[in-house]
């Protein structure tokens, strides 16, 4: 059919039916539904299509320094060197393989989390109910809904029983919404507020009802937002972009002194003029020795200038953290975005179910003349009622014990222990009919509307069992809650023993053989009564009461709660009408006795203020991104430590009237949007970053999924999360907790900082080699090192300590310390001071060891780079050591912390003594065995770079510290 209905809303039921040519009595025929599927195409969003094995593995080829070894590999076996040109072919292709098997790891582990999504929808179909596979849903079918199932499909309501539905995943409201298919809006109402209609992605939370699928697929609002998400350009991560800028400067550098020392020894050792006297047959036939010579020189610079380890050694750190990522409750799509959140400077965060319980807790019960504060979280039923200060019992208080029964038994929703047995308290959450999933060790769950299970819970707190109340107080009829209403009825009889004087049943005085039992908001209940139960009796309810309730309820709103009042009345009989029957209804709710107001909010998460507290003193802004109304997001916002005193608060509507310009000066000092759309989310991320920031946002709807794409790493919620959220995100919360991306922001530091390390290790040994090749080249010595031994170095005495390194704790510092500057290099300002110590003393070490033995002992070539390859072997494993801290000198974070480096250098050490004294690889390495005298002589020159690092660490430690002192001054001051 292919048709998409924009305006839906804004047509009644019978025109919608007549649009989409189908009756909503018997449904469409199977025939009809082949045709209209066969034209529209299946009911799914059309996923990007991912590359495949190949595509992925020349992804891993696009990298300048892959490129120069290439390169160098291929130029070493035209020159007659295989042993080189395939020890640096096998270590690229095993890079290539290891980042392909990751990626498709991580793409394997999101697949798994798109299962959780329910397949088959209930349609009627040729007058029959019949169960569907939602691909094949058309526009025109009429699907059932009922409690706990997912819209599966943009619908046109035809008929609503008391439903409710959870558009949290679309729109970012908190509170399930009530729905009215006999309503209409005008064309330009927000999605939010038509009531009208369903969508795809979001889920049942209570009641029932029918809907005719208007659109299907990428035609649906869910893939209106897919198909938004396809436009944006993918962007490379932070460390992506500073190892390119390595990988170009080190290549630069690699070729420019490649092309000086190759045109040096041209000039130098042959007579370039003879190119043009005798022509350049005649010259290389001359000088061919002279020219390969040099070429292999060039080439042992390129080997030298390249960490070949690097992009391995990268690829495996990446890897290793990805895995502790998982333990710690972060799925990670992307091996480069591992390290993204260690840098990011604000993390813009949803509030509900991210920073809060998403579990309604009555935190608050009035009466008139007391106020009763109720304590415990979530759906857990264990809890006190403590009365200005003083803990009380809520069934000795008869006003107390009335208003908990009252919302108790008008109510339809259960509260059950959990089935899910060890994974609740193994952290994993699961999805339940409401769209709410338990917490960390939560082992009870709520089948129905959050805000009614609240009421349940309430009353299970106070000492009430729901079943067996309703057992002793059976319903009889029901007027059922509707948008309109705005409050819900039940009729129950009266039991006919009581339970004692105290045990909140109705005063005797007012007599009735039945109970009518109303619930809704306060404004519309209080108008409809006419008495109040105070202390226990029955008053007239005066104009002072009515104020008094009145500015009770605003009390409670300006603290973000959700207020519901209770209100009851004796009836003789029950009525006789349908519960649908609305002037029945209005008759019962008529001089009602108001009982009291109950206070409600879905509490911050526990760990979620010591968290965002945690990425404050990390440098790190927390900014509340929500959907929910602004009063609730200030209040959770200020509760947790987001909202500062001079911080500000803005909706989406504040920011319509805000220019570009004006916004990028404003969006420093705000720290909490509400009532934001789509396009608000994105703007928000633009201003940041154009102010230098490296984002992070999280996000489980639909509505988060272009903001996900735009951040600088998107984090998305596997638990509540839908798939477009999932699949547009660089990383995949398993727990839907906040402090989880500030555990992953810790984490990420470390990583980074793993990263910096071994970088700044490998970089400062290649240099040190060029070093050592361009002075002996220049000074005319013989070059100490051989192709074969700097390839060597570089893949094995390199290789395994930088991955040592990459696993290195953190230091304990280290969410102490600011965000990196998002446009710092890798190899920083301190890092480049190093570097030069480094460089100069281990080449000055080495050529040093050298020279001794080439002109005082007269030890022969051979002997000479035997001891020189040693010295620089051991000169770079002893400087590892150094390296596993960048401020903390080696006696403080231990010699022996960290097992792998002693293993990583022990095995170098046993490596270097098999190319040492195994007589079959001394001609492959060209080296010859060392006696006692001369491993005495070379160890001194071994240890010179590592007591330079030490030395420096210690000059760059009292730069850190005073440039501290300064700025906490300053912070000071500021205060």
């Amino acid at each position: 059919m292919g048709m998409t209905l924009e305006a839906i809303h804004t047509r009644s039921v019978k025109e919608s039916a007549n649009l989409l040519d189908v009756d909503p009595e018997s449904g469409l025929s199977e025939t009809e539904a082949s045709r209209r599927l066969e034209d529209g195409g299946p009911n799914e969003l059309e996923e990007k299509k991912r590359p495949g094995v190949l595509r992925l593995l020349l992804d891993q080829f696009n990298n300048f320094l892959i490129i120069i070894l290439i390169v160098a590999a291929i130029t070493s076996f035209f020159l007659g060197e295989p042993i080189d040109a395939g020890a640096i072919l096998v270590i690229v292709i095993l890079n290539a393989i290891m980042g392909v098997v990751q990626e498709s790891k991580a793409e394997k582990a999101l697949d798994a989390l798109k299962q959780m999504s329910a397949p088959n929808a209930r349609v009627l179909r040729d007058d029959e109910v019949q169960t569907v596979d939602t691909r094949t849903l058309v526009p025109g079918d009429v699907v059932l809904l009922q409690a706990g199932s997912s819209v599966p499909a943009d619908l046109r309501l035809v008929e609503t029983v008391n439903l409710r539905i959870d558009e949290a995943a679309l729109t970012g409201e908190s509170v399930a919404v009530g729905k009215d298919a006999e309503c209409t809006f005008e064309e330009k109402a927000a999605l939010g507020d038509r009531a009208n209609c369903a969508y795809m992605g979001t889920s049942v939370a209570f009641g029932r009802g029918r809907g005719i699928v208007s659109a299907t697929g990428m035609r649906t609002e869910m893939g209106k937002i897919a198909e938004s998400i396809q436009s944006y350009e993918e962007e490379a991560t932070p460390l992506q972009k500073r190892l390119n800028q390595l990988g170009k400067w080190l290549g630069v550098i690699s070729l420019s002194i490649c092309g000086v020392i190759f045109l040096y020894g041209l000039i130098r050792d042959t007579d370039p003029l003879l190119v043009f006297r005798e022509g350049f047959a005649a010259y290389v036939s001359t000088y061919k020795q002279n020219v390969i010579d040099l070429v292999m020189t060039a080439v042992s610079l390129a080997i030298a200038a390249v960490p070949e380890g690097l992009p391995a050694v990268v690829t495996i750190c990446l890897a290793l953290g990805m895995q502790r990522m998982v333990q710690r409750h972060a799925l990670i799509r992307k091996l480069p975005a591992v390290e993204t959140l260690g840098t990011a400077t604000v993390i813009c965060t949803d509030k509900t179910g991210t920073l809060t319980q998403n579990q309604m807790t009555v935190v608050r019960a009035w009466m008139p003349g007391q106020m009763v504060e109720v304590t415990g979280g979530g759906y857990d039923p264990t809890g006190a009622f403590r009365r200005d200060g003083e803990e009380i019992s809520p069934l000795e208080d008869r006003g107390l014990a009335l208003l908990l029964r009252g919302a108790l038994l008008c109510n339809d929703a259960l509260l059950r222990r959990s089935t899910r047995g060890d994974e609740a308290e193994a952290g994993d959450g699961e999805q339940h009919s409401n769209g709410e999933h338990s917490g960390d060790g939560d082992r009870y769950e709520i089948l129905g509307d959050p805000t009614e299970g609240a009421l349940v819970v309430a009353a299970t707190k106070a000492g009430y069992d729901k079943q067996q109340e309703e057992a002793k107080w059976p319903r009889v009829a029901e007027f059922p809650f509707t948008s309109a209403r705005k409050r819900m009825t039940t009729i129950h009889r009266v039991p006919a023993e009581g339970e004692g004087p105290a045990d909140g049943r109705v005063p005797l005085a007012a007599g009735g053989e039945y109970l009518a039992l109303t619930k809704g908001a306060p404004d519309i209940v209080l108008e409809r009564c006419t008495r109040v139960l105070r202390a226990g009796s029955v008053d007239e309810l005066s104009a002072t009461d009515r104020e008094e309730i009145t500015e009770t309820n605003s009390t409670l709103a300006r603290e973000a709660l959700r207020v519901l009042a209770v209100a009851y009345k004796p009836l003789d009989e029950a009525p006789e009408e349908t519960a649908t029957d609305d002037e029945s209804g209005d008759r019962v709710e008529q001089d009602l006795v108001f009982a009291g107001l109950l206070g409600m909010i879905d509490p911050a998460r526990p760990e979620a203020k010591e968290a965002v507290e945690l990425a404050r003193r990390a440098g790190i802004r927390t900014v509340m991104v929500t959907g929910d109304y602004r009063e609730t997001a200030a209040a959770i916002a200020r509760e947790i430590g987001i909202l500062r005193e001079n911080g500000e608060v803005l909706s989406g509507r504040d920011l319509d009237d805000i220019s570009d310009e004006e916004f990028r000066d404003t969006v420093e000092q705000v720290d909490v949007y509400a009532r934001v759309s789509p396009e608000d989310k994105v703007r928000i991320l633009q201003a940041l970053r154009a102010n230098g920031h490296v984002a992070a946002m999280t996000g489980d709807g639909v509505n988060d999924a272009p903001a996900l794409k735009r951040a600088d790493i998107g984090v998305a919620m596997g638990i509540t999360g839908t798939d477009v959220s999932k699949q547009t995100s660089e990383m995949v919360l398993t727990d839907d907790n906040f402090a989880s991306i500030v555990s992953a922001v810790e984490e990420g530091r470390v990583i980074y900082a793993n990263i910096s390390k071994f970088v700044y290790y490998l970089v400062s040994c290649n240099i040190g080699e060029i070093l050592i090749i361009f002075i002996a080249m220049i000074t005319g010595l013989v070059i100490p090192l051989t192709p074969i031994m700097l390839l060597w170095l570089n893949l094995v005495t390199d290789g395994a300590p930088a991955l040592a390194l990459g696993v290195e704790k953190g230091d304990p510092d280290i969410m102490k310390r600011a965000p990196r500057p998002p446009t710092e290099p890798i190899i920083n300002a301190e890092m480049r001071l190093g570097l030069i110590v480094q460089a100069v003393v281990m080449t000055a070490a080495v050529l040093g060891s050298f020279l001794v033995a080439l002109y005082v002992f007269n030890e022969g070539t051979e002997t000479a780079r035997t001891i020189a390859f040693t010295t620089l072997v051991l000169s770079e494993l002893w400087r590892a050591f150094t390296s596993r801290s960048d401020r903390h000198s080696l006696f403080r974070i231990g010699a022996f912390g960290n097992r792998w480096m002693l293993a990583a250098v022990g095995s170098s050490i046993v490596f270097l003594l098999v190319v040492l004294y195994v007589p079959f690889l001394l001609p492959v390495f060209n080296t010859v065995p060392l006696n006692v005298s001369q491993w005495l002589r070379l160890l001194p020159f071994t240890a010179l770079a590592a007591v330079a690092a030490e030395i420096t660490k210690i000059f760059l430690r009292r730069q850190a510290y005073a440039a501290f002192s300064g700025g906490a001054r300053k912070e000071e001051n500021n205060v």
